[in-house]
């Protein structure tokens, strides 16, 4: 059989194999110990990551993971396997999809390994994340980066750093929320996963994250900035909706220690509820599949918060999954990246 030419990695940031806390504890050690995702002094984080951190939180996380447990097992990799061979079935003979999560199995390393050995010409690769983050899209092109390197032959390689503005991707996150009869809604919340800031700082060393103007339009700086492109993926999507101002807000969720970005989801629903918003709507557009931050932690936990604070009615919008639209955006992006932008 002839090698297609090209070798396509949809990589994702992973899971565990099971739910129990063994496959867990081996899935945040893996996770929490990469120097992308934990950017502290190595010693510091060796001790706080597997002394302090996974010791205590590996128990509590396999508890929500039983939650977010399926008959078909962990979402994040079903649908990311239904997505891989929905593409398989039509993307022609010139390329060949792999899937591959950063931590976790499938392991991006095996998946290298087979690319090595059929002899692929080209690399696609396209990290699952909408918007660029060193500790998501960047720790999977220097894992990349790292296996290749040593190769007597190196292919061409080629990154899909992000798509937050592309036309598919958008269209497919409006068609969801219109398919949540958004109307209804006294309020809808663009839930994006937290970053701490001084990553943002990081990408943009001569303006402090607090002194950006990213919130009302996107900056000349923000091309690769989380934060900038966080809020221009609301604004697109609002537009799409053709909501007001007042009809949504943009926020954060899933932060840990230190300075994180704000509005913190969890707090504005406090502050919605107080103010009387009774029925709300989560969309979260930096996720692509249902995880552990949008089913349990939107779907269950924060609604219980908002129910519990006075609030009527909380519902999350399912994420874009396998969605055949999803799936061809996903092919025009690989197979033609002239398409890329607004």
């Amino acid at each position: 059989m002839n090698v297609p030419d090209t070798a396509v990695i949809l990589i994702n940031i992973g899971t565990p194999d099971s739910p129990s806390v063994g496959d867990v504890r081996r899935y945040l050690s893996e996770f929490l110990n990469d120097p992308r995702v934990m950017d502290i002094p190595r010693l510091l984080r060796k001790i706080l990551v597997n002394m302090v951190i996974i010791p205590f939180r590996s128990s509590r996380s396999a508890k929500l993971y039983r939650i977010l447990w399926t008959d078909n097992g962990s979402p994040l990799l079903y649908y990311g396997k239904r997505v891989r061979d929905r593409l398989e079935e039509i993307s022609g003979d010139d390329f060949r999809i792999f899937l591959a999560m950063r931590y976790g199995n499938p392991g991006l390393d095996t998946v290298l390994e087979e690319i090595k050995t059929s002899g692929y010409r080209k690399i696609i690769a396209i990290p699952l994340y909408p918007q660029y983050a060193s500790s998501t899209t960047g720790t999977s092109h220097s894992a990349i980066m790292d296996k290749v390197r040593k190769w007597e032959v190196i292919p061409e390689i080629s990154f899909i750093s992000q798509f937050y503005d592309n036309p598919g991707f958008i269209d497919a996150f409006t068609k969801r929320i219109r398919s949540s009869n958004y109307r209804d809604y006294d309020h809808v919340v663009f839930s994006y996963h937290g970053l701490p800031v001084r990553h943002i700082n990081r990408g943009h060393p001569s303006l402090n994250a607090g002194d950006c103007v990213c919130e009302d339009h996107m900056p000349d700086h923000g091309a690769y900035c989380y934060k900038a492109t966080c809020y221009e993926t609301t604004r697109l999507l609002a537009a799409r909706l053709k909501l007001n101002s007042g009809d949504y807000s943009t926020a954060f969720q899933s932060r840990l220690y230190g300075k994180w970005l704000q509005p913190f989801t969890d707090e504005l629903l406090l502050q919605k509820a107080r103010e009387g918003a009774g029925k709300i709507l989560i969309a979260a557009p930096s996720f692509v599949a249902d995880c552990l931050e949008t089913t349990v932690e939107l779907g269950i936990e924060y609604k219980k918060l908002f129910l519990s604070s006075g609030g009527r009615q909380l519902d999350y919008v399912e994420s874009l999954n396998d969605m055949h639209e999803w799936v061809d955006t996903l092919k025009e992006m690989f197979s033609n990246p002239g398409r890329m932008k607004i």
